[in-house]
């Protein structure tokens, strides 16, 4: 409920600042700063203490997926002076050279992200050159261990399993789906082989009857209210599941999953460079990053807020996952647009099949 209230005030905050922008706002005394990011994805009260401290005027737009936003920046319609985004668009956007330089100068609270975060961030951005780190996710399995009884749920092959036939729910999402067979297999998640591929395909083919539901944010609901036993989440999820239904658990496979990494950057041709540097810096502050902890209840890579949120979270495997569960798992990297659109046929057949 806390969220669905605080999504309304978003809605409401972003349609004042999009009129703001159609109407050439230019309330703050310090300026202002665009900003284009997923959508819900800070607390609402950020953005107004970030003007009370600063003078800065902000103004947020959103987007609902990444190739959304790419296509936007592409084309030029709009200028953003700082962008929310995942780690594969991020190696898309500067291998395109869409993206500025940051200052670290201008951000003294980088300092706070942990150094696994950075390393991690610099297969798409070697040397951390154009972003950091805001928010950071590992997908595995949501299941109820009232509905499950006494079977262990550790591996993606579990998915496979015919006692969870019409219980099962899996992501509506072609990268996300092929994540899970490819590691089930034993396969790179960016496997760019096309045998690879295929087997994978083969395997959602055979599961593709078990499914209940291929979904994505409406996962965690058909979980709590118990219409399905098992499904495949973002860990974020977790919390807000397990509130509404104290019988479910969440583990990351030991074959390994997908981890990402949602960073902001600025592009090349942003009017208010300076200004998304300080939007950066604030949101990095260890409070802020706690506050927006409070929020989402996504893993912050911020190892200064640590101190702040409440340690029953920091106790979680779910919600904090260990080194050892980073280390076996892998982000989704760009693929050339020949093995992008392989992906996109097969996914296209396993929907038909």
């Amino acid at each position: 409920m806390k969220k669905r209230i605080c999504l309304m005030m978003a809605i409401m905050l972003f349609t004042v600042s999009s009129a703001c922008m159609l109407t050439g706002c230019r309330s703050g005394e310090g300026g202002e700063v665009y900003v284009y990011s997923y959508g819900d994805y800070f607390d609402p009260a950020v953005a107004e203490q970030f003007e009370s401290e600063t003078g800065i005027h902000v103004v947020i737009d959103s987007y609902d997926t990444a190739e959304e936003m790419y296509t936007v920046i592409e084309n030029g319609a709009t200028s953003y002076d700082c962008i929310c985004t995942s780690d594969y668009m991020i190696e898309r956007m500067i291998s395109n050279d869409m993206l500025a330089p940051l200052d670290y100068a201008n951000i003294p609270n980088a300092e706070n992200i942990g150094d696994i975060y950075m390393k991690k961030s610099e297969v798409f951005d070697p040397g951390n050159k154009y972003s950091l780190p805001y928010q950071l996710g590992v997908a595995g399995i949501l299941y109820n261990k009232s509905m499950i009884g006494d079977e262990k749920i550790d591996s993606w092959d579990d998915l496979w399993n015919k006692k969870y036939a019409d219980q099962m729910v899996m992501p509506d999402s072609v990268r996300d789906a092929f994540m899970i067979a490819l590691k089930k297999l034993g396969y790179s998640e960016n496997a760019t082989d096309e045998k690879e591929i295929k087997a994978a395909a083969d395997e959602l083919i055979k599961q593709k009857p078990m499914v209940y539901k291929y979904a994505n944010d409406s996962a965690r609901d058909l979980l709590a209210d118990g219409s399905a036993a098992v499904g495949v989440v973002w860990n974020g999820e977790y919390i807000y599941t397990k509130d509404l239904n104290e019988d479910v658990e969440f583990v990351v496979p030991k074959e390994g999953s997908e981890f990402f990494i949602d960073s902001w950057v600025i592009p090349k041709d942003a009017r208010n460079k300076e200004n998304a540097e300080k939007w950066i810096d604030y949101l990095s502050t260890a409070e802020v990053a706690a506050q927006n902890f409070d929020y989402l209840y996504y893993t912050t890579p911020n190892e200064a807020a640590k101190d702040i949120i409440d340690k029953k979270y920091l106790d979680m495997e779910a919600v904090f996952p260990s080194e050892t569960t980073v280390d076996r798992c892998e982000s989704l990297r760009m693929l050339d647009p020949e093995i992008t659109d392989l992906y996109s046929n097969y996914w296209t057949e396993i929907k038909a099949n």
